[in-house]
């Protein structure tokens, strides 16, 4: 997904927001200048944060803010379970809950607030809009034998288990994968996050490699990449996966808010909006 000029002056300014640096300021902006239309925002922020470390060091990681918001999400997993099993689609309902999930989102995010997320959770179902997508996932389902998730937020990990719960019931016949985050990376799931919060116990747990907060196939170990070709089906979530795969020739769908203009502006819709999509 190209990166436009607002979406660049975003970049920007929320690396001014952890330094006023000068030289790695004027880096920041001569890569953002010199950016090939193929680059996507999630590479941008990699390379920003390799160029951060070799001047700063290590960023203060958010190991504590994972934790905290896995722990929330897991303080409200049986709540949410019951809702789910009562809804006249569960299936439908955990998608919309695990969508919801994705507020928990420290990149794009300035500031994450526990009652606006408790407030959307209230309200998480799909709307008339995300149907086409829905029948389209569930038609594609039915048949298919892998299905890889793409994962994204710590706390909304916990949601995608409960999706994945579903998944395994309806379509027994199914092997199912979870791509994360290899490293490091704001909030983002890695393998010892998913496994904290039993993921491992319904699908294998594959590595994506690096610090890239998105889904970027040239970067992928050979075990990713091969994830990503045998799926039958494929749901990658959030901004950052999309943004880097969107329109690189993959049959995925897509799961997100909508938390910046960028996102508002191309599917018109108000912030926080959740979004289902098929990309064919």
């Amino acid at each position: 997904m190209r990166i436009n000029e607002h979406c660049a002056a975003c970049l920007l300014d929320k690396q001014r927001q952890k330094t006023d640096d000068p030289e790695y300021l004027g880096f920041v902006t001569r890569i953002l200048a010199e950016r090939k239309e193929s680059d996507t925002a999630p590479y941008m922020v990699y390379l920003f944060n390799k160029a951060y470390e070799q001047r700063f060091g290590r960023a203060e990681p958010y190991r504590d803010i994972k934790r905290r918001y896995n722990d929330l999400a897991l303080s409200l997993e049986e709540d949410i379970r019951l809702r789910i099993e009562a809804a006249d689609d569960p299936l439908a309902a955990s998608i919309a809950f695990a969508r919801t999930g994705n507020y928990i989102d420290f990149g794009a995010m300035n500031h994450v607030d526990k009652s606006t997320f408790l407030a959307l959770l209230d309200h998480s179902r799909l709307t008339e809009r995300d149907l086409p997508a829905y029948e389209a996932f569930a038609g594609a389902c039915r048949s298919a034998k892998r299905f890889l998730l793409i994962a994204d937020n710590c706390g909304e990990i916990v949601f995608d288990r409960l999706f994945l719960e579903q998944l395994q019931g309806r379509y027994p016949q199914m092997k199912l994968s979870v791509l994360v985050r290899g490293e490091e990376v704001l909030n983002d799931v890695t393998q010892e996050d998913a496994r904290y919060v039993r993921i491992d116990e319904l699908a294998e747990i594959v590595s994506n490699g690096s610090s890239v907060a998105g889904t970027i196939y040239e970067m992928l170990p050979d075990c990713a990449k091969e994830a990503i070709d045998q799926a039958d089906v494929i749901l990658a979530k959030g901004q950052g996966n999309y943004e880097s795969l969107c329109g690189q020739g993959f049959p995925v769908f897509y799961s997100l808010l909508c938390k910046c203009d960028l996102f508002t502006d191309r599917f018109r819709v108000p912030r926080l909006t959740g979004i289902f999509v098929e990309e064919k």
